[in-house]
């Protein structure tokens, strides 16, 4: 499903794309209801892409986070939805430097998948209650993992990433979206860690952890969301796996996205050499 806002139509410029993988059990449309994600397009202008799993793929409509076959760039889920990514930027009036993913639980962990195997195509990627890079690598090690957490891969290169998990999951362990922003701060140097609670108001508290240089523009930052279970935080009712009590964690991918860009140079210098 792809959402274009009423913007594009009298846009001067190319807009940024924000790709979108639901969790299990989810379709494209009850995951863009949950999130909301289609009315934060509206307002701040920018295309939004949902892929959807099919049945015959995975049963339960998962993505294949955990095979080793859907875990690397040029094969499986991941080439899949990356050629999807470069159809639409071609298709529409998409800016090539501001392109996006994000996910919940299956989806969160083949958004990251995503990014650091094509960050030619994505300047950062949102993770909501998934898992590390590589924390399995078969569904026989896939539960272990969500049970009790994996450290998953380093990552070769940097990309900004911003996680949301909450402190009550029963589904993913907490544990993982602290090992997903381990990774992700480890390729960057000199960056300050700056850790603040908050609470929504008549909501729910939260902590959230900052990475970045000085003053600038944050590189990783981590959401805790306390008392919050396997559920989108900050999600509207009408969709599944969805927490309206906690801090609005689509509003905040957003703001965190659109402060990170990818250089032609470097679309270049890590892309495949023929699309």
């Amino acid at each position: 499903m792809l959402y274009v806002p009423k913007a594009a139509a009298t846009a001067t410029g190319p807009m940024p794309l924000i790709v979108m993988l639901h969790g299990c059990g989810q379709s494209s449309r009850d995951f863009a209801r949950g999130t909301g994600m289609n009315t934060l397009a509206e307002e701040f202008g920018f295309v939004v892409l949902y892929p959807e799993q099919a049945r015959e793929a995975h049963n339960h409509l998962c993505w294949n986070w955990y095979r080793a076959a859907d875990q690397q760039r040029g094969a499986g889920e991941p080439a899949l939805i990356a050629n999807l990514t470069r159809q639409i930027i071609d298709e529409q009036k998409i800016d090539p430097a501001k392109v996006y993913v994000s996910g919940l639980s299956a989806g969160g962990s083949a958004a990251l998948t995503l990014a650091v195997e094509y960050p030619d195509i994505f300047a950062a990627v949102g993770v909501h209650s998934g898992l590390g890079f590589g924390a399995a690598l078969d569904a026989k090690s896939a539960p272990r993992a969500m049970q009790f957490g994996a450290t998953g891969r380093r990552h070769t290169a940097q990309m900004p990433t911003i996680v949301f998990h909450g402190d009550a999951d029963k589904v993913v362990n907490p544990r993982n979206g602290r090992f997903i922003a381990m990774r992700a701060v480890e390729p960057y140097s000199n960056l300050e860690k700056l850790e603040k609670s908050g609470q929504v108001v008549g909501g729910r508290e939260f902590v959230r952890t900052v990475h970045r240089v000085g003053r600038s523009r944050p590189y990783v930052e981590e959401w805790v969301v306390v008392k919050s279970g396997h559920a989108w935080s900050g999600g509207h009712a009408a969709g599944s796996y969805t927490d309206p009590k906690g801090p609005d964690a689509s509003r905040e991918m957003v703001r965190f996205f659109l402060k990170h860009r990818t250089t032609k140079k470097h679309r270049a210098d890590v892309g495949d050499p023929v699309r």
